[in-house]
């Protein structure tokens, strides 16, 4: 059984607060003490960084397109084992989910999953009475999600305050919390979202502690602690990588990290290590050498386009990079991996170990995917189906080699990416937890060599 308190921070929209009131409860109830799960709806890589400098402990995804609904509720018990407090951040609006598929991985299917009360973060800028009809119709849509409160956010004044509770207690509903119109905490964005945790360091810090007390100062924290234990005891087990027999020494598998390969799944580390594998970090940037006896290499999502001279100039891990991958290791990468095993990045030279070149683009890139591998490799058997997330502002040319990695069901039908030797490089972002085998055949295919 599932018993942890739990809120889901939703709004009625994109860019209504979510983030900072999410973030900022997370700081405020860590700063009382308690050990607080944080989760993210949806496969952003961003957000859980700054959850994770906010609670001291791995930021994790919910996300109900590439796992399935029935591992939302596992996954959550495995995060939230232990805690006292887990705060979940929806994604967009709070029905929206994957593009012409109902409620398929919106907030609103995770908290009828996690039988969790949510609290409507809403933009109460240039309205009064009028969100007394926004919150009612959100509250109605869909019975079986419940809003316990509201949140308040870019409140003008008292006056303005005033009229927005007057209009709130005609909807029953209680407000949890106003925060005021005040300068946007430093969080700067770029072309995919938020700046990540990695590359911001005591300004992230700085940033976090700034959302914490904002939200000290204007949330009612008794009373949103009170609405997490109404939450029901879930009667699902929780999670967890099968374990297997490590006979003799387990092989080394690096996983690249630092600041600009900041987007990974804390399940695939987990996974990696279950199947047998000394996980070791190792950050292009910085490192020369891979890790000692390292027999296969991931590479995940970041921003390599934002450190293209950087991960260049270091020539040395380049080709220790390229070494292993041509000595038929194991190597699987994700989107940012993909580039840096390209030949060159806006024209600064990367590995070299496919034959392609990457470049910024003006498209944006972005929703979920079904694929099936199109031959055998170190990460899937022909055959097998995935279901993953592009997401990048890059262009590689040519998009697949000879033997591509998948084949693209959704939105349209292409192929993509690259399987050589023991490669496998793709824009595809999956996750793990989805598909366990996956981290056991690569981790098999690094004790085999």
């Amino acid at each position: 059984m599932v018993s942890t308190p739990r809120l889901v921070i939703a709004a009625p929209a994109s860019n209504s607060g979510k983030t900072t009131v999410a973030t900022g409860l997370m700081a405020a109830f860590a700063a009382r003490g308690l050990a607080v799960s944080p989760h993210k709806v949806g496969p952003d890589y961003i957000d859980p960084g700054y959850h994770a400098l906010a609670t001291g402990r791995p930021g994790r995804n919910l996300d109900a397109y590439m796992c399935g609904t029935d591992l939302i509720a596992p996954l959550f018990a495995h995060g939230s084992a232990g805690c006292d407090l887990a705060v979940v951040e929806g994604v967009m609006g709070l029905y929206d989910g994957a593009s012409g598929q109902g409620e398929l991985a919106s907030t609103a299917q995770v908290a009828k999953l996690l039988k969790a009360p949510v609290v409507l973060v809403v933009d109460a800028s240039s309205q009064s009475r009028s969100v007394a009809a926004l919150v009612h119709g959100f509250a109605s849509w869909d019975p079986q999600v419940r809003i316990g409160g509201v949140i308040l956010n870019k409140v003008a004044s008292d006056r303005h305050e005033a009229l927005l509770r007057d209009a709130l207690d005609e909807s029953g509903l209680p407000v949890l919390g106003v925060l005021r119109r005040a300068p946007q905490v430093a969080t700067p964005s770029r072309h995919l979202g938020l700046v990540p945790v990695a590359e911001r360091q005591g300004d992230a810090v700085d940033a976090v502690r700034a959302m914490g007390e904002r939200v000290l100062a204007g949330c009612d924290l008794d009373a949103l602690m009170a609405l997490a234990r109404t939450a029901p005891a879930l009667p699902d087990e929780a999670w967890a990588p099968a374990y297997a027999p490590v006979e003799g020494p387990r092989p080394v598998v690096a996983v690249a990290g630092g600041a600009a390969f900041t987007f990974a799944y804390a399940e695939h580390a987990e996974l990696l290590t279950a199947a047998g594998a000394e996980v070791v970090v190792v950050d292009p940037l910085r490192d020369e050498k891979l890790p000692a006896g390292t027999a296969g290499l991931v590479i995940g999502g970041g921003f390599p386009e934002m450190y293209a001279p950087e991960l260049s100039a270091n020539e040395p891990l380049r080709r220790a990079v390229t070494e292993l991958a041509l000595s038929g290791a194991p190597v699987a990468a994700e989107c940012a991996g993909l580039l840096y095993l390209a030949r060159e990045l806006d024209g600064k030279p990367m590995c070299g170990v496919l034959d392609a070149e990457a470049r910024m683009s003006e498209r944006l890139t972005l929703g979920y995917r079904q694929a099936v591998a199109v031959s055998d490799s170190p990460l899937a058997v022909a055959g097998a189906r995935m279901r993953g997330h592009e997401f990048h502002r890059t262009a590689l040319e040519p998009g697949a080699g000879a033997t591509p990695a998948w084949g693209m069901h959704q939105p349209e039908r292409r192929v993509e990416g690259y399987v050589q030797r023991g490669v496998h490089a793709s824009y595809l972002h999956t996750h793990w937890a989805a598909s366990p085998e996956v981290a056991r055949r690569f981790v098999a295919h690094c004790r085999a060599r």
